[in-house]
């Protein structure tokens, strides 16, 4: 019997390595001899280039960038082959902005930039990007301003590209932007359809949790459209292309930039051999922090029990908790399950996750191996 783990991070507690290898212990130790392997995940979001560094059989290679908040911060970018794997979460997660200093005014995308530039310093030319757990809602300018976009205020001042200063743009000026980028290909993990304006977009929807009141979504989203038609004079509509509005509008800033935006799960499909994987194991687990019926929009558990049922495997989900209409996922899995036991609180299931993943994963392969006879 051949186990594949595919989980994704449970978030705030494992990273997608951490729950793959206790995945693999827990079986291999409940079923000596057991043939277990673990391949961590992603979706664009936190852990994507950790993901695709393990999967892959990649390295890491350390940067110092501007953070969130302006000042200096040392990250890292991945490398799979030619490609340079980035994401947003290590270079200005929201978890990098203390709660007390979330202010989407006052945040900037420019480490993407600054490590976009040293990926093509490194002659990489091949870019996969990962978009989830940004906290900044900047449109996109910091990195662009980056990559050597000039915006300019009405008294011809260079802006600085932070949030607030898309409210100052009077004009954008491309003809300055990185010309190695001309010949770059930049595939970007998004798991987010959001258009970049509206009820439905980048700043309305996410811009809460960074730490903007209803008053300052209305305000930002009314600067945003004002830059987007700056950026747009000339060009094609960008701005309702699914994905614009993912991270605070950086998808729309990377539509500018001719990049493709695919669902992560299908970007992970395509750089680590997944479907081939899944074609090879009888039982396949995977999972994440929670699991409910946000699950069944395009996120990674539900993109690996499609392979796995078109491949006659069978899929588990495990995760770190099951929330409001998990229910709906039934048809889509053998079984799902939440590593949690009895009554606690987030935090002490947070930190006993480990713990309980490893016996709730123990659980099921002596459920399986029994049943299989």
């Amino acid at each position: 019997m051949k186990w594949l783990m595919a989980p994704d991070s449970y978030k705030g507690s494992l990273s997608a390595v951490q729950v793959a290898e206790v995945m693999v212990q827990a079986v291999r130790d409940e079923l000596p001899g057991a043939e277990a392997i673990g391949l961590p995940l992603a979706d664009g979001g936190e852990g994507t280039v950790d993901a695709l560094v393990t999967a892959g059989g990649g390295e890491k290679r350390f940067v110092e960038v501007t953070g969130p908040l302006g000042l200096p911060v040392r990250s890292y970018y991945g490398t799979i082959g030619r490609a340079a794997v980035l994401e947003a979460a290590n270079l200005f997660g929201l978890p990098m902005v203390p709660e007390a200093d979330r202010d989407p005014l006052c945040t900037t995308s420019a480490g993407l930039g600054d490590a976009i530039r040293a990926a093509l310093d490194a002659d990489f030319a091949e870019f996969i990007i990962g978009l989830g757990g940004s906290s900044t809602n900047d449109g996109g300018i910091g990195m662009l301003r980056a990559l050597g976009v000039i915006f300019l205020d009405r008294s011809g001042n260079p802006l600085r590209g932070y949030g607030a200063d898309l409210a100052e743009i009077a004009s954008v000026d491309f003809t300055g932007l990185d010309p190695r980028l001309a010949a770059a290909r930049i595939t970007v993990a998004c798991d987010v359809s959001n258009p970049l304006l509206g009820e439905a977009g980048a700043t309305f929807v996410y811009g809460p949790q960074k730490g903007a009141s209803p008053e300052l979504c209305r305000r930002l989203d009314e600067a945003m459209a004002a830059y987007a038609d700056k950026v747009e004079e000339g060009r094609a509509p960008m701005r309702n292309e699914p994905g614009a509005g993912a991270a605070g509008g950086l998808g729309f800033a990377f539509l500018t930039l001719g990049a493709k935006l695919m669902p992560g799960a299908e970007v992970l499909e395509a750089y680590v051999g997944l479907r081939e994987k899944i074609r090879d194991a009888d039982w396949v687990i995977t999972g994440e922090g929670r699991s409910d019926g946000q699950t069944l929009y395009g996120k990674l558990p539900l993109h690996i029990a499609q392979l796995a049922r078109e491949s006659g495997a069978k899929a588990i989900l495990l995760s770190g908790s099951l929330g409001p209409d998990s229910e709906r996922l039934a048809p889509y899995f053998a079984g799902c399950f939440s590593i949690a036991e009895g009554p606690a609180t987030l935090a002490e299931c947070m930190e006993n996750a480990e713990a309980a993943l490893y016996r709730s994963t123990r659980h099921l392969a002596r459920l399986i191996a029994t049943a299989s006879g």
